[in-house]
């Protein structure tokens, strides 16, 4: 792990996504049966689930469930994969993820390209008795007639593999997708996945994008709590671009990593108001610290989601964050992190 700042160098001579398909295929090569960190007082209690830490891999790195265990065994508390769509799709053309070194952020218009569902679903049935929480974030495919209909086929398909169901209607890489978070649509929408998952398992978290005024944000707080969604998760990747210096920053697609974090953390304040405290929240966006992480709990998440941060923290980030929780908390009188959930 500590290798990685000498390495990374070299890794940023080859294009972004060529990278990340190296580094998956190397994960793969990869021991099974890591396991995340362990910290008892690190536990997190959500949704009727046990994550022993409350750092979590956001959806995107793994997009085709492939290495979720040795993910896992980097030290994050859970794992979540996809989008994945009913069908394979290729995603937009290339190039279209892009690295901004002097920004410690990554835009990415991949359009949610993965080999589809049923691939995903034979790989997560060989881990099935396997430890370690993995949730399947679902999307639609861009040609689908019925955006909601597809939605519906993601929870049929994915529920009896799936800790948790996110439902990500909030890239902004599939034109026409971030309508679904209107209050009519969303509720629709809502209606469609909880009848497709039919009880109470597994839980259904919603994502949310980052670029909503504040009526918006009302409607989703209500809805969410109408339909018993078990989490809303704060934010995805942002179209609007505060001032950059890479010569890449005029590029279209998703914002993430560092000029991200104030936008995601105001809106999980927001989030925290509109719901009253009785959603439980998961924080993403522009974090690449212990103490960003934290104030992100003390603020209202009770997980916290990241990924562009390792491109420049490297694989060991998800470990050196839980290893620098626990004195956080002792400096703030804390014993468990739970306690110190929405103290801001």
């Amino acid at each position: 792990m500590a290798i990685y700042p000498l390495i990374r160098p070299l890794v940023f001579r080859i294009d972004a996504e060529s990278a990340h398909r190296l580094t998956v295929s190397a994960l793969r090569l990869k021991p099974s049966g890591g396991r995340p960190a362990t910290d008892p007082r690190l536990v997190v209690n959500l949704a009727g689930l046990t994550f022993p830490n409350p750092v979590g891999l956001a959806a995107g790195f793994d997009k085709d469930a492939q290495v979720p265990d040795a993910m896992l065994s980097l030290g994050f508390g859970s794992v979540e994969v996809g989008t994945l769509t009913p069908f394979p799709q290729p995603g937009n053309p290339r190039p279209r993820l892009f690295r901004l070194p002097e920004d410690r952020a990554v835009i990415n218009r991949m359009g949610f390209n993965n080999g589809g569902q049923a691939a995903a679903l034979e790989r997560l049935l060989k881990r099935r008795h396997r430890p370690g929480i993995v949730g399947v974030n679902i999307g639609a495919n861009k040609d689908a007639a019925d955006r909601i209909a597809d939605y519906a086929k993601g929870v049929i398909v994915m529920k009896d593999v799936a800790d948790y169901l996110t439902v990500n209607i909030s890239s902004p890489n599939t034109p026409g997708l971030r309508a679904l978070q209107s209050r009519a649509a969303l509720d629709e929408l809502l209606a469609g996945v909880m009848e497709a998952r039919g009880s109470q398992r597994p839980p259904v978290f919603l994502k949310v994008a980052p670029d909503l005024e504040p009526a918006d944000i009302d409607d989703i707080a209500a809805v969410a709590a109408d339909r018993g969604l078990d989490a809303l998760i704060v934010a995805n990747t942002t179209i609007t671009r505060p001032p950059l210096r890479s010569a890449h920053a005029g590029e279209a697609g998703g914002l993430s990593g560092a000029p991200l974090h104030d936008l995601a953390l105001q809106r999980l304040r927001d989030f925290r108001t509109a719901t009253g405290g009785t959603i439980p929240l998961i924080a993403a966006g522009g974090i690449a610290s212990a103490e960003q992480a934290y104030a992100r709990i003390r603020a209202g998440a009770s997980l916290i989601q990241l990924y562009s941060a390792l491109v420049y923290g490297g694989p060991g980030l998800a470990r050196r964050i839980v290893q620098g929780l626990p004195a956080l908390m002792t400096r703030d009188g804390f014993a468990r992190i739970e306690q110190a959930i929405g103290t801001d």
